[in-house]
């Protein structure tokens, strides 16, 4: 690290590019199986928080409604979700998984730990475990650096979105 500009420019690219690839990478994969990591990523979330309305849900996945209605649009034509008119307001529609999308997301699950898998191989625990330290560090800084939130209460789930930060700037 003789010249520190240099390195953090390069450790930058690598975050983007690791992340770039991942992506396309894990469209690929789960080409066989139909579904888009994107339509994957809306699934897993609606079953994690099943009934949300579709309004929430685009707020949640920081996505826009018409972005996400086309993606509820074809996992309902798949068979993985429902919509439902809520009880109280019947303007909202309320998305449900499926019994069959539950059975599809065990599937998905199992793809997903191999793909994981091949991404680490050759990789030591340990040098994994101050990876993911590091680049948990960076996202409570910023996160904090979004909102100005002490960046102490960071969750360090892997699916922490960015609307979660737009509900402690609401709070604060």
């Amino acid at each position: 690290m003789v010249d520190q500009p240099d390195w953090d420019l390069r450790l930058g690219y690598l975050i983007h590019d690791v992340s770039r690839l991942r992506r396309m990478m894990f469209d690929r994969a789960l080409a066989p199986l139909r579904i888009t990591r994107s339509q994957w990523w809306v699934l897993a979330f609606i079953s994690r928080k099943d009934g949300l309305p579709q309004t929430q849900l685009a707020n949640e996945l920081d996505v826009g409604k018409v972005a996400v209605g086309a993606l509820i649009d074809r996992l309902e034509s798949s068979g993985f979700v429902i919509r439902q008119a809520d009880p109280v307001d019947r303007r909202v529609k309320r998305v449900y998984v499926t019994k069959q999308a539950r059975g599809f997301l065990e599937k998905l699950r199992k793809e997903t730990d191999k793909f994981n898998a091949r991404i680490v191989n050759g990789i030591d625990r340990k040098q994994l475990e101050a990876a993911s330290d590091a680049l948990l560090a960076m996202k409570r800084n910023l996160l904090a650096m979004s909102d100005g939130a002490p960046a102490n209460n960071v969750e360090d789930e892997v699916d922490v979105q960015p609307s979660k930060t737009r509900k402690r700037r609401r709070a604060a």
